[in-house]
């Protein structure tokens, strides 16, 4: 079986970091995987080769729509244009077609048209509500504005899901229970799968009890990370425990093995996000025996079982995450949940696990 996997990006974000544990995934378990990204424009300053012409095309549509306003630029995309990879020798000698997030001027929904019609197992890994939605990658539970523009991405989705047999992956229930929920949803085949991770990198390493916790997140300025959350949190505290963050625009370790080693000598990890899906960082840190303290949003309870292997806070409650940081330190609890995360990484998270539920869903046709 020949697997082709689809992402924009190869190693930038978390979707495409689970892209690539999943082609690794499926490599060491009988299945041959290879992987498609977008390609990028190869010239010009740093800012503008990190995009593409359809991406850049794509951005002036919504930009006009808009009222040539800057709102919601990057949180919509209405896949106008894209990249015909149907002619290219991966996806030729493919017999499955793995879409996991593939905006930006990667697929448009007339490359997806094409791909349906093929005839080709077809499996979607989502990694935000898009793929089920219009144009929004997150509604917050609301219910999108019905302008044309918004109507006009919907229907034409709607009559390319008609034509063929697409499964949807999500990696948390939680998603999957949104994914079902919407009206693209409602008669597709929607199965929950979470993303893998590689235990021979990401594993634990003995270490003196400093009280120091991690935080981690591409955007550290995010609103939707919570960190002014963190911040709080870090006040009720007081001085006796080390809180640091790491982020793209503040020290961060880009090798696996590094980060790996960061997150074994750390003695929790908080994740303070507002809205997740299955966080890669969660999944790290517990591979490595370290506690994680996140809000009982997305999929993060999914992960973190409470005062099991972690502590759930309550949303957008500072005191409570402040409490959870200080419950997965005490010495009575630290090393029971250490142990914890150890064995629900390796029951649920680990390679093998992951790939077995996906070869099942390649080999089905419903």
């Amino acid at each position: 079986m020949k697997v082709l996997i689809l992402s924009t990006f190869r190693n930038s974000g978390g979707a495409a970091i689970a892209a690539g544990r999943l082609m690794q995934a499926l490599n060491r378990n009988g299945v041959e995987a290879t992987m498609l990204c977008r390609r990028n424009i190869g010239f010009g300053p740093k800012r503008l080769r990190k995009q593409s012409w359809s991406s850049i095309w794509e951005r002036l549509a919504i930009w006009k729509n808009n009222g040539y306003s800057a709102k919601d630029l990057w949180v919509t995309d209405i896949a106008n244009c894209g990249q015909d990879i149907t002619r290219t020798k991966e996806y030729i000698e493919a017999d499955v077609i793995h879409l996991h997030w593939v905006n930006q001027g990667f697929i448009s929904l007339g490359t997806l048209e094409k791909i349906v019609n093929s005839g080709k197992r077809i499996v979607w890994t989502m990694h935000d509500e898009w793929p089920l939605e219009s144009i929004y990658h997150y509604t917050y539970g609301e219910e999108e504005q019905s302008s044309s523009f918004v109507c006009n991405v919907y229907k034409r989705k709607r009559e390319i899901y008609s034509k063929g047999n697409i499964t949807f992956v999500t990696c948390s229930e939680w998603l999957g229970r949104i994914a079902k929920s919407k009206s693209l949803g409602k008669e597709q085949n929607i199965v929950s799968i979470p993303n893998p991770i590689d235990t021979s990198i990401f594993r634990p390493n003995k270490h003196d009890n400093q009280r120091r916790v991690l935080f981690v997140a591409q955007k550290v300025d995010d609103e939707r990370k919570g960190i002014r959350y963190l911040d709080e949190a870090a006040k009720y505290l007081g001085g006796d425990i080390d809180v640091v963050a790491l982020g793209r625009d503040i020290p961060y370790i880009s090798d696996v093995y590094d980060m790996a080693e960061l997150y074994a000598s750390f003695d929790a990890f908080v994740t303070p996000s507002l809205q997740d899906n299955l966080p890669n960082t969660i999944m790290e840190a517990m591979a490595c025996g370290t506690p994680c303290v996140g809000f009982n949003v997305g999929g993060i309870p999914e992960m973190i079982d409470h005062k099991q292997n972690g502590y759930v806070a309550e949303y957008k409650n500072a005191t409570d995450l402040a409490e959870g940081i200080k419950y997965v330190l005490d010495d009575a609890n630290h090393e029971r949940l250490s142990a914890a995360c150890i064995e629900k990484v390796n029951r649920c998270y680990s390679e093998k696990s992951v790939a077995e539920r996906y070869i099942n869903v390649y080999n089905s046709r419903k």
